[in-house]
Order: structure tokens, then sequence, then C-alpha cells
């Protein structure tokens, strides 16, 4: 499939993990995609894989974003899909959140979407183009230890949802996809941490650990997430708009005071 023909789409976060699966994905379907993240080194070490224009930026940032999207102006000539896929940190529970802690985990989350939104917005209302968050299903639920991590993520949705009020009537789609666990290395790092506090051997046993109660029983791949986000971004999805999509295997929908019974 060429969904993407001749349609340019920046993907924030997009060295690693489920930003590096949906570049990887967009490009595989004719789209021209500017590779956007902090560190440049993953982000070369993908363009180098598979192609993509590396631009090293902050997305939090007004001016770097605004510089962002000249280059990619100047390189393609337009705009079409923007993925704020970029987040992380915010884990600890209240008492454990510093206020710094608290100002990276809104940093890296909710600003980096709402900033980035904002700068590309009048060429997103030109091309009549749309927004991808990557939220989480942590923007559904609370997991344990996570405030900040768990309150970005919820305001993600906010923020997809008043975009989608205000811009979608100027042709701006926006949608959020929630992931349950996902094999990426941020998720390798808690099944580290799964493992030391249960005494598991490996890796895979803890990922059998947290996703025992998932309907589908397994983590999610990357590229099972990309293939989601890459129809919310295409015309396929032409009607869809202000949609919060789970890739998640089901764990959304389990009743958890009835999980007793099925043991």
């Amino acid at each position: 499939m060429e969904r993407f023909q001749g349609k340019t789409a920046i993907v924030t976060g997009a060295g690693t993990g489920i930003g590096a699966a949906v570049a990887t994905r967009l490009m595989n379907e004719g789209a021209n995609v500017a590779l956007l993240g902090r560190r440049v080194e993953p982000l070369q070490a993908l363009s180098d894989r598979v192609g993509g224009l590396v631009v090293t930026a902050d997305a939090s940032s007004e001016s770097e974003m605004a510089g962002a999207l000249d280059l990619v102006l100047n390189t393609y000539g337009s705009l079409d899909v923007l993925v704020c896929n970029a987040g992380g940190f915010g884990f600890g529970t209240l008492t454990e959140t510093s206020d710094d802690d608290w100002a990276q985990s809104v940093q890296a989350n909710l600003n980096t979407a709402m900033v980035a939104s904002r700068i590309c917005m009048p060429e997103l209302i030109k091309s009549k183009g749309n927004i991808l968050m990557m939220s989480s299903i942590a923007g559904l639920a609370a997991g344990p230890e996570a405030c900040g991590y768990v309150t970005m993520k919820h305001a993600l949705l906010g923020l997809a949802k008043s975009i989608t009020r205000d811009f979608s009537p100027k042709g701006v789609r926006c949608n959020t996809v929630c992931p349950g666990w996902v094999r990426t290395e941020m998720a390798d790092s808690e099944m580290q941490e799964l493992m030391q506090r249960r005494g598991l051997v490996s890796i895979d046993a803890a990922y059998e650990l947290v996703t025992k109660d998932v309907p589908l029983g397994r983590p999610a791949t990357p590229d099972e997430v990309a293939s989601v986000v890459s129809f919310l971004c295409s015309q396929d999805a032409a009607m869809v708009t202000g949609a919060t999509l789970t890739v998640d295997g089901g764990a959304t929908i389990v009743d958890v005071p009835t999980m007793a019974f099925s043991e």
C-alpha cells in the first residue's frame, strides 16, 4: 500500500520503540517522514536503516519546533501528518514526585504534544491533515507508582478532544492511540525491575506475568501499534476524529473485581 504517497509526516520521539516503528510504517506506505527527537544518534541510526529526514529538536520548545517545521517545509514543501509520540518520565508516587520530576513529566509528555500541535496547526489546516496523540492505557486508568506519567497521559486525551472540537471544522482530524504493554526498550527496563522484585529469571517471564490477565495474553509489538497509527492517519479513516483507540490486547475491558473467578 502507498496510502501516504506524496504526503509528509513529522513523528516526534522517532528514534526508538513505537516512534521508530510508526516512522518506518509511514515511509513504507509512501510518506516523506521527518524523524524528530532530542538525541541525534538513534534518529541517525534509523535514517541509515530505512530513510527519513533527521531533525534534532525538542518538541516542547517553541523555537526549536518552529525551526524543525521550517526545515520540513523547505525539504518537502508541506505537512500532512503530525504524530505526537514523545513521552516518558513521571514515575513514582505523589509523595515521591519532586517539583523537578513533575515538570519533567509535563514537558516530556504534554508540552511536546501541545507545542508541536500548535506550531504545526497552520500547515495542517492548509493540507487538511491530521494529528495523532500517542497516549497509553495509563491515560484511561492508573497504574501504581506512576503519578506524573498517568496524569500526563490522561491530559493528552483532553488535549486531543480540545483540538478535535476546535479544528475538525477546519478539516484537521485528531485521534488518540492508547497502547498497553508493548515490547520496547522502555518497557524492557520496567520488566527488569519486575524481575528483581519477583525473582523472575527472564524478561519473557516478566512480560508473561504482566499480561497474564490480558485477554490476548501477550504484549504488543511496536509494529502492531504502528499499523493502527497508519490507519488513523490515512484517508481510510477520513471520518474518524476525536477517537480514542486502545491497542492493548483487551486489557482495559477486563472487570477487575471478577478476576478471581478466572483463576
